[in-house]
């Protein structure tokens, strides 16, 4: 069974693309509400989460929050593939701050991976917050991902990488 987000109830928080646009614990500068550090937010549940939901080909959605599950877990899979031959946590780094620095695709766009999971921006100023907040919530769930593929002595977690050969919902990581 697959693991869905506990963040069922989005009320009063804004969103994007029908995408709820979800507090992070967060030091990058962006359009999420900040969140405190002592609770669970959508990148602590993506990366726990990650090495079960990646097995699944299909997943049901239980709330809009598993929109914004569903996009991180294939981020976590984008990012573990360009992490595969890093042998270093720098150069681990280092490849994925070239991946940050990448254009990050909004629903209609080409290379957006899900079409018609998330709806077509209404406007352009819709279309770039949701593009600053996939940016954002990207770049921190890098930093985090770092901590969990290198070991502190800064070599690979071979129990992580090896979920880069994965197939997330049968989507080809690029």
């Amino acid at each position: 069974m697959v693991y869905h987000s506990s963040f069922v109830d989005v009320e009063g928080i804004s969103k994007a693309c029908g995408c709820p646009l979800l507090p992070l614990k967060s030091h990058i500068k962006g359009p999420a509400p900040t969140s405190n550090q002592d609770r669970i937010d959508i990148v602590d549940e993506a990366i726990t989460f990650f090495r079960a939901n990646v097995f699944f080909r299909n997943f049901d959605l239980k709330s809009p929050a598993d929109k914004l599950l569903i996009y991180l877990t294939f981020y976590i899979n984008v990012a573990l593939k360009r992490l595969e031959g890093c042998r270093t946590l720098a150069e681990g780094t280092k490849a994925i701050i070239n991946l940050g620095l990448e254009k990050v695709p909004v629903p209609g766009e080409s290379g957006f991976p899900f079409p018609g999971l998330f709806v077509l921006p209404q406007s352009e100023q819709e279309a770039e917050l949701f593009r600053n907040y996939l940016k954002q919530v990207r770049e921190e769930t890098s930093g985090r991902l770092l901590s969990v593929a290198y070991r502190s002595n800064g070599t690979p977690n071979k129990w992580w990488l090896a979920f880069a050969k994965r197939k997330f919902m049968n989507i080809i990581v690029p």
